[in-house]
């Protein structure tokens, strides 16, 4: 039984669960979004008996973002449509939030999405939800930042970097990740598949460099 069902009634929260259940929503959102709005979370089951196991907060929020697909000022609803897109892509891989992965260089990169393998990196993802398109020089930060992860001894299995956006890319932008990309074409070992997804009418389309 949904605890706060009183505040929408059953009907309201019902059809939430009903909506909800059509789309694949993967586990890292379940949690994020129960931690967000202090709901309990079926550890396991079926989805939509996940779904009635949280609080109406969460159900109108995974509502407002995946059926309605609402924009919020920080750019936060828009972040977690594109966790679930990554996770989709890799259903059968460890998905983590803002995790910290240190380079070559010694540094502890905060990487918004890293997805992980048999205990391995094997590929990162970055997106842009709010403000200006994506810029030149936030692709060669984003480059180089994976290129450090690929040298160091965490990037062995590393082979996609994925930038993702809901404000769309500067032209130079897209010229300079794909000289970037080809950049690495001669050397096999260390070779990266960029990709790049815009999302526009409700969906994610994906580009590769």
């Amino acid at each position: 039984m949904n605890k706060g069902f009183p505040k929408f009634g059953m009907s309201q929260a019902g059809a939430y669960v009903a909506a909800l259940k059509n789309y694949n929503l993967p586990e890292v959102i379940l949690e994020l979004i129960a931690k967000d709005c202090g709901s309990d979370l079926l550890e396991r089951g079926r989805i939509d008996d996940r779904l009635q196991s949280m609080n109406d907060q969460a159900l109108e929020l995974l509502h407002r973002i995946f059926v309605d697909c609402e924009n919020d000022q920080l750019g936060k609803y828009a972040q977690y449509r594109f966790f679930a897109y990554i996770s989709s892509m890799y259903h059968k891989c460890e998905i983590l939030i803002n995790e910290y992965v240190p380079g070559k260089s010694g540094k502890n990169h905060k990487i918004p999405v890293a997805v992980k393998n048999n205990g391995m990196y094997t590929a990162i993802a970055f997106n842009k939800s709010i403000g200006n398109s994506v810029t030149k020089k936030e692709i060669i930060k984003f480059y180089d930042v994976m290129d450090d992860l690929k040298k160091g001894e965490h990037g062995t299995m590393l082979s996609e970097a994925i930038y993702g956006t809901s404000v769309g890319f500067k032209g130079d932008a897209l010229l300079e990740l794909e000289k970037l990309s080809k950049s690495r074409d001669t050397d096999i070992e260390n070779k990266i598949n960029f990709k790049m997804a815009n999302f526009e009418n409700r969906i994610y389309s994906m580009t590769k460099c």
